[in-house]
């Protein structure tokens, strides 16, 4: 007998609305095989506090990582997820672990509220 998934994503739950945009940033911080790294990515589904961040190393979920932004704005974020994986690139949901103005506003734009 087939029985159905549970998500976790916590739809309903979201504290802020996503984005569908793609924003380059900077990733650096050490991989699953305990690889220190910099490299550049894609952050997609963008809100005011995380996004999903496509990047060709393995994460382990849990891990701390900083992300850089074009203006050079810095912030810790956690990996929350693994989202998927497909011909060598690994989609992450991350959470920043700030919550400061450089944090809120590092996408440089304005969410919608939740209301």
């Amino acid at each position: 007998m087939a029985s159905a998934a549970v998500s976790s994503s916590g739809i309903g739950k979201r504290r802020s609305s996503r984005i569908a945009l793609n924003a380059a940033v900077g990733l650096s911080g050490q991989d699953r095989a305990n690889q220190v790294f910099s490299v550049s990515a894609r952050a997609t589904n963008l809100n005011k506090f995380g996004a999903a961040i496509a990047v060709t190393r393995e994460l382990g979920v849990g891990t701390t990582i900083v992300v850089r932004n074009k203006r050079g704005t810095q912030v810790s974020a956690r990996i929350v997820a693994q989202v998927s994986a497909a011909q060598g690139v690994h989609t992450y949901g991350i959470e920043f672990m700030e919550q400061d103005l450089r944090a809120t506003g590092f996408w440089g734009i304005t969410f919608p509220s939740n209301a």
